[in-house]
């Protein structure tokens, strides 16, 4: 999973990346609205986690011009602006969901689920292929009735990869999914994660191999 987090105070922000990771959340973070647009534009994220008050201008705004550029991606307002009224009026003009700060991790994360819960969010609620169950929103991993424990990048490399189960995903792509923009990415982080990967699939017995496609990527399909 993969979140876009708006939010001009440094701390906070660090605070709540740091604990998301913890739950194999990915968070790319900027303070500003101007960058907010030029990164989704960029980038595909399963939710936005949104604060009001920000260097360059009202959060709420971003909203609208977020729908009119094709973009229906789950918003929600966490911010200190948390009297009824003002709740109204974030939701009004189309956040998902609106949250007080402070907040629990715990809450804003069964909040996030609930939202990815939604049809319109997220239409495959489970990814199978071979003997593998992946809930993408409670990211775990079952073989058979057995719950498979894996590292998170490596999580984030399998969803990306079962997500287009048969089709080649190119290195680019997983890159993205398992890290956020500001992340320094050595250029055999992807193999590495493929390789301890392919070793924990083939000792469950999983049913599914990953497969180099030269010069493209990776591919996952069953065996």
């Amino acid at each position: 999973m993969k979140l876009l987090l708006i939010e001009d105070e440094p701390e906070l922000a660090d605070a709540l990346a740091a604990a998301l990771s913890k739950h194999a959340i990915l968070t790319d973070h900027t303070s500003r609205l101007a960058d907010a647009h030029e990164l989704t534009l960029q980038n595909e994220y399963d939710a936005i986690l949104l604060d009001r008050r920000l260097s360059d201008g009202e959060g709420l705004d971003f909203i609208p011009k977020l729908r009119r550029a094709g973009k229906n991606t789950p918003i929600i307002v966490l911010t200190a602006r948390n009297q009824p009224m003002e709740r109204v009026e974030g939701l009004n003009v189309g956040a998902d969901d609106y949250l007080g700060k402070p907040f629990l991790v715990e809450e804003l994360l069964a909040r996030v689920r609930a939202l990815l819960r939604r049809p319109a969010a997220l239409p495959e609620q489970t990814l199978t292929i071979g003997r593998l169950l992946i809930d993408p929103v409670h990211l775990t991993v079952m073989i058979g009735s057995s719950r498979l424990d894996i590292p998170r990048r490596e999580l984030l490399v399998l969803q990306a990869l079962a997500k287009r189960k048969g089709r080649a995903v190119l290195r680019s792509m997983l890159e993205e999914a398992v890290y956020n923009y500001e992340e320094e990415i050595q250029s055999n982080a992807i193999d590495a994660h493929i390789s301890r990967l392919r070793k924990r699939l083939a000792a469950a017995g999983a049913g599914v191999g990953i497969h180099n496609i030269r010069g493209v990527g990776y591919l996952l399909k069953e065996e």
